[in-house]
């Protein structure tokens, strides 16, 4: 009885003590305070501080304890791991940046009969492949930002434009201009969208209005990825 009491107590410290420290600390007092000779009979009780089975006492217990708690520690690790490649990839290893602007033109964009696509085709900037067109690469909050800018050829003639960004079809964010009294102007918008993977987003002029003295840089169209989130 003496001996499996004193094994269930081992056993017991093992399972319930968190830190290496106290239990090897309560091993060491319940070998102190163990009377009399250890009942080993006819084994080797020095082969079980060699980590053979079978030897003496509490030895064959004590060493599946250990070897569960070894393979407990390596299944541990091995999701850490797992975890970490994760956080990676969520956190890490997607950037996405573009910026993209209109090309000069002699005559000017629209007006149209519909509502019509900006084309942004001078790329300065792609990281990601974001501009592709503005397909959402991965899921996450992004900050979209456009501008657009409009130079008439003669005083009194009617600056007109309404420009809106689009997610999927629905408008999130436009600018407009409508007078007489400006042969030059521009305006600016900027939002944060949360995005799901393959959403598009894109910058479109409505019909009947125009964009004229359109030079490279000035009519822009910017995106980045701030964070990442799971789908």
């Amino acid at each position: 009885m003496r001996v499996i009491a004193c094994t269930l107590f081992i056993l017991g410290l093992l399972w319930d003590n968190g830190r290496a420290e106290n239990t090897i600390s309560s091993l060491r007092l319940a070998a102190v305070a163990w009377e009399g000779e250890l009942p080993c009979r006819k084994w080797d009780c020095e082969c079980a501080f060699k980590l053979q089975r079978g030897c003496c006492c509490a030895a064959p217990e004590i060493q599946e304890v250990e070897d569960q708690i070894f393979k407990r520690v390596m299944d541990l690790s091995k999701e850490v791991s797992q975890l970490s490649e994760s956080i990676l990839e969520v956190i890490g290893r997607i950037r996405v940046a573009f910026t993209a602007s209109m090309s000069h033109r002699t005559n000017c964009f629209g007006p149209f009969n519909w509502n019509s696509p900006i084309p942004y085709d001078v790329i300065t900037l792609n990281h990601g492949n974001g501009y592709n067109p503005a397909l959402a690469p991965s899921s996450g909050l992004y900050s979209f930002s456009f501008t657009v800018y409009s130079r008439l050829g003669k005083e009194g003639e009617r600056m007109y434009y309404k420009v809106q960004l689009k997610n999927n079809g629905e408008v999130v964010a436009s600018t407009w201009e409508d007078n007489r009294e400006d042969s030059e102007d521009s305006s600016f918008q900027t939002v944060l969208l949360p995005l799901q993977q393959g959403d598009q987003v894109y910058v479109e002029l409505m019909e009947g209005r125009h964009i004229c003295g359109i030079a490279e840089g000035l009519n822009t169209f910017s995106g980045s990825l701030i964070y990442s989130t799971l789908e």
